[in-house]
């Protein structure tokens, strides 16, 4: 049971010093700890700034779909910084993730937040973890998602890529032009600030040639414009990153969503409601 939310940047520089000596492998174990933060109540100015950053509605008495997420990151980051995590930090990539909402939530309210992994699985490019949240309000789940997260590392599969699902592309919705401090605004508002996502020259340190968008946003973006029910399923993959700054595409069709750039597809998702 915990007192309070952990600082994200301790729990990020500690899991950077762990990285070189972790070993990861589908087989390892890993750590069977639930965190527990009770009596959790909304940082309304924090939240203000997310919903602004995204481009959900502000004002409003209720939580953004992907907020949650950002409540439960520092604790998700607490398990996978510890020693008994098997996969290393630096290099972790968020790949997917599986919302359900159970209903509306109340900005204003008090809620009880867990945090657990949920298991290892093999993937094609290394080893992919699944960390739990899950939000209370007394003993009612009223929201819940599972984050896969990837280690990348030799695999027998390595060099044989396996073909994505194939669908014809989606009609553009909307051009979005992103600013180069897209990455710098959504780590103030969510407290993630790893250093990929902040400027160029932190992100040439980690390959890539300038920042990228984390891709909680890109989701949060995407759900923004396409609109969600009360009750429902939210399924986001995240397939490539988003070079700050630049131009991309939101795309759309019923149920389903995408962002891209050019021929690139960075995020393909759905929404699809529970009523």
């Amino acid at each position: 049971m915990l007192a309070r939310s952990p600082s994200l940047t301790p729990l990020l520089a500690l899991g950077a010093l762990r990285s070189p000596f972790k070993r990861p492998a589908a087989t390892a174990d890993f750590p069977r700890t639930r965190l527990v933060l009770p009596g959790l109540r909304v940082d309304l100015a924090r939240l203000a700034a997310y919903e602004r950053v995204c481009g959900f509605a502000t004002g409003e008495d209720a939580l953004p779909v992907t907020y949650p997420h950002v409540l439960g990151f520092p604790l998700a980051m607490s398990l996978m910084s510890g020693r008994d995590f098997p996969l290393p930090l630096l290099g972790l990539v968020h790949t997917s993730i599986e919302i359900t909402r159970y209903r509306a939530l109340a900005a204003t309210g008090e809620y009880e937040l867990t945090v657990f992994v949920d298991g290892l699985a093999p993937h094609r490019r290394g080893t992919e973890a699944a960390v739990v949240t899950e939000l209370r309000v007394g003993e009612e789940v009223v929201w819940e998602s599972v984050s896969t997260y990837l280690a990348r590392h030799r695999t027998k599969e390595t060099d044989r890529e396996r073909d994505r699902e194939r669908h014809e592309p989606l009609p553009g919705v909307d051009e979005w032009r992103l600013a180069g401090d897209i990455g710098r605004r959504y780590a103030a508002a969510s407290g993630d600030r790893n250093p990929i996502h902040l400027y160029p020259l932190t992100a040439r340190l980690f390959g890539f040639p300038r920042a990228i968008a984390h891709g909680m946003w890109t989701a949060a973006r995407c759900l923004a414009a396409h609109g969600t029910p009360q009750a429902v399923l939210v399924r986001a993959e995240f397939r490539a990153p988003v070079l700050l700054p630049g131009t991309v595409t939101y795309a759309a069709d019923g149920e389903r969503f995408e962002l891209c750039g050019g021929d690139r597809v960075h995020v393909t998702g759905g929404v699809h409601s529970l009523a």
